[in-house]
């Protein structure tokens, strides 16, 4: 193997995450209607489309699966999750509401949404290595 060459020929594909907190500090989340992780409760996000910013895709991505309008904000994190043919490389946006009192309505490919104080997430089963991610960047709801 020449220097630099990846021993690995799955394919990496962009992507982002949304982290979402409204007025009382709940985090957003819906549970995936997809695999990866399909039936797991995860942070709204998806594929970035050719052509498209990672800050454009978080905002199409969030309103798309739960109906809120969001602004992209700066990077929180960013995570490579690996599945059996590609590898997701996801960065994570915090994401500001623009319609603070709006209220989210699972879509595309999520079937169901919430806002989770830390008392939901933790009966929540969510996607592996979520909750330890989220504390490690700081980001767990209130």
């Amino acid at each position: 193997m020449t220097a630099g060459a990846r021993d690995d020929a799955r394919p990496v594909v962009p992507c982002v995450g949304a982290i979402v907190h409204d007025g009382a500090g709940r985090l957003l989340l819906i549970r995936r209607g997809q695999e990866p992780g399909r039936g797991l409760w995860s942070v709204p996000g998806g594929r970035v489309e050719p052509g498209e910013t990672a800050a454009g895709a978080v905002e199409r991505e969030v309103l798309e699966e739960t109906g809120l309008r969001v602004r992209a904000g700066r990077t929180v994190g960013r995570i490579r999750i690996e599945a059996a043919t590609v590898v997701y490389d996801v960065v994570d946006l915090a994401c500001e509401l623009l319609e603070p009192d709006a209220v989210p309505v699972a879509g595309d490919d999520a079937t169901d949404v919430v806002f989770a104080d830390a008392a939901t997430l933790s009966g929540l089963a969510c996607t592996a290595r979520l909750v330890e991610t989220l504390a490690g960047w700081g980001v767990l709801p209130d």
